[in-house]
């Protein structure tokens, strides 16, 4: 039998450490929007943002 080489996978290559800033807001934008539409305030999507705030250490 031929030798071939292992197979790699999407998830193989992952990069460890944090992810950026504006990388974490834009996952998070749609959220809010959804919290905006479903529950109707402005609070909820405030305290999205302060939570996505939070975890960023702003």
């Amino acid at each position: 039998m031929a030798h071939t080489a292992p197979r790699r996978t999407a998830f193989a290559t992952r990069r460890t450490g944090r992810r950026h800033p504006l990388v974490a807001t834009l996952m998070a934008l749609p959220l809010a929007a959804l919290l905006l539409l479903v529950f109707d305030g402005w609070e909820t999507v405030a305290a999205q943002a302060s939570s996505v705030g939070a975890m960023l250490g702003r």
